[in-house]
């Protein structure tokens, strides 16, 4: 795949985060945690998150706060009005 930059994610400490993966792409910047894609979002668009990994665990939840920027809170109430779309972001698992 061209134009993919694959990055560990950082701890407050500044350390890279084991199994914590920021991915841009030519269409947007993905969460991935272990295997599974738990967020997107696009250059153009709603940010996306996988309606089955989105609050997977307590340590996934913990980096999709950092990577949106937000509480769990302030997820669920936009997931709640629109603001962003569950999807199915791991086809084929």
């Amino acid at each position: 795949m061209k134009n993919v930059n694959v990055q560990n994610m950082t701890s407050s400490r500044g350390n890279d985060v084991p199994n914590q993966f920021i991915i841009r792409t030519k269409e947007g910047v993905y969460f991935q945690s272990y295997n599974s894609i738990i967020a997107f979002q696009p250059y153009n668009g709603k940010t996306q998150l996988d309606r089955r990994t989105w609050n997977y665990s307590t340590t996934t939840g913990k980096y999709r706060n950092q990577f949106l920027g937000e509480t769990k809170k302030e997820t669920e109430r936009k997931i709640a009005d629109g603001t962003y779309e569950l999807a199915d972001l791991n086809k084929g698992d």
